[in-house]
């Protein structure tokens, strides 16, 4: 378990919170649907079709987590194509259809984007709501979905991870692009480069993975550019899954999550020198990378499905120091060994989370701390992507998909017996 068995602990009880739960599943799939239905009644918008990215699709939301959705517009059986102008204009139709129909909350339109979405809210419960941002012809999205749920393939801590460290930078308010701090893409790709600086590597060179650049590939016939682009990573996910002549990394949770605090907290002062490339998987000088030039950004982290693209371009730089101090501080209280589970919960949760820790300081069971997780069943993935299997199944033409992959696998092999995407580990 490593050297941090209190920290071990708690981490995996915050997991048990924020993964999502069976029920978390239905009400997205609900959105889409009702979605759907506005989407149908829009004249310009006929013949599109609804479909979900983000971390959905790659199995990297939280219970909370934001769903991220795509208009795909209707052109044969070829990727689709429309300007920013007239991607504006469909927006707007569609956000009078929204207010018309009702039922859809904070609608906002945000227009000056660098891809323009519409951002909105649907009510669950009193305590939870699910926020949504919709944009026009995302194709690459869902792509980078897909190839992040790939990468989730190769090693399970990196999901773990990625839970862990959006709920932590939330607390502490740096999981947001529009205050000038950090994208959860661009914390899932810095949770990736910090697996692939580890030693030994638990990732490799995104290169090795896919040795292109994914978005100038995405052309022509759509069906055709996936079932590439899908069938080179799988073939080279399972080649660096398969080799056995590679070193496994056995770190703790623990290990890692204190590990990655302690890479990046001086990541203002080598930002300023320095960019993070996955697609090498080390740190390249600015001043050497020709595609980073002019240097305009107080942090590079380049997209490595979309060179040479800055997933961290709205990082400030009054921000970037803060980011940096926040990594320093909570690495500095983790290694103090003077935590207990209390100040653990405190210092990585937000406040409403922290409500699903219940104080039991009768419970002999109980360490450090007396607190204990509120009684849910444990949950477990399955092999194939859900969301990716249902909105194949149920929202995408059979032509605009690849045959042999593992999205037509699972619905598949569903067929017949209705979707079943999470179930307790009592049921295995």
């Amino acid at each position: 378990m490593g050297s941090y068995r209190t920290l071990e602990l708690t981490l995996r009880d915050i997991l048990q919170v924020i993964s999502p739960l069976r029920e978390d599943w239905p009400p997205r799939f609900r959105i889409l649907d009702e979605l759907r239905a506005v989407v149908q009644s829009v004249e310009s918008l006929r013949g599109a079709t609804v479909e979900p990215y983000g971390s959905f699709v790659s199995n990297l939301f939280t219970r909370w987590g934001d769903l991220d959705i795509s208009i795909e517009l209707d052109n044969g059986s070829y990727i689709p194509t429309a300007g920013k102008k007239y991607k504006l204009t469909l927006l707007r139709d569609l956000l009078k259809a929204l207010r018309k129909r009702g039922g859809w909350h904070k609608l906002q339109f945000v227009a000056n984007a660098r891809i323009p979405i519409l951002k909105f809210e649907r009510f669950e419960s009193n305590y939870f709501n699910i926020s949504c941002d919709l944009s026009i012809n995302n194709l690459s999205g869902q792509m980078k979905s897909r190839l992040l749920w790939r990468i989730n393939e190769i090693d399970g801590r990196f999901r773990n991870m990625v839970l862990l460290v959006k709920e932590w930078a939330k607390a502490h308010g740096i999981n947001d692009s529009k205050s000038g701090t950090l994208n959860s893409y661009c914390l899932s790709l810095l949770i990736i480069f910090h697996f692939q600086t580890c030693v030994p590597a638990l990732l490799p060179p995104l290169k090795e993975i896919y040795p292109g650049n994914m978005v100038d590939d995405l052309t022509g016939v759509r069906a055709v550019a996936e079932r590439h682009i899908e069938e080179v990573c799988a073939e080279n996910v399972m080649k660096f899954k398969s080799d056995k002549s590679r070193n496994i990394n056995q770190s703790s949770l623990s290990d890692l999550f204190v590990s990655f605090l302690a890479k990046f907290s001086d990541i203002s002062s080598r930002a300023v020198e320095e960019g993070i490339c996955l697609y090498t998987g080390q740190w390249e000088r600015i001043d050497s990378n020709m595609r980073w030039l002019p240097k305009t950004y107080a942090l590079f982290v380049e997209d490595p499905f979309e060179q040479p693209a800055n997933c961290a371009r709205t990082v400030s730089s009054r921000q970037l120091v803060r980011i940096s101090e926040v990594f320093q501080t909570t690495h500095r209280m983790l290694i103090s060994g003077h935590q207990n589970q209390h100040s653990l919960i405190a210092m990585l949760v937000r406040p409403q989370v922290s409500q699903f820790f219940v104080r039991t300081p009768g419970n002999p069971n109980s360490y450090h701390g007396g607190y204990s997780v509120t009684p849910r069943p444990q949950m477990q993935r399955v092999v194939h992507s859900p969301v990716q299997a249902q909105y194949q199944h149920q929202n995408t033409r059979v032509n605009r998909r690849p045959n042999d992959t593992p999205i037509n696998r699972a619905v598949n092999s569903s067929k017949g017996r209705g979707q079943q995407f999470w179930r307790p580990r009592s049921e295995q």
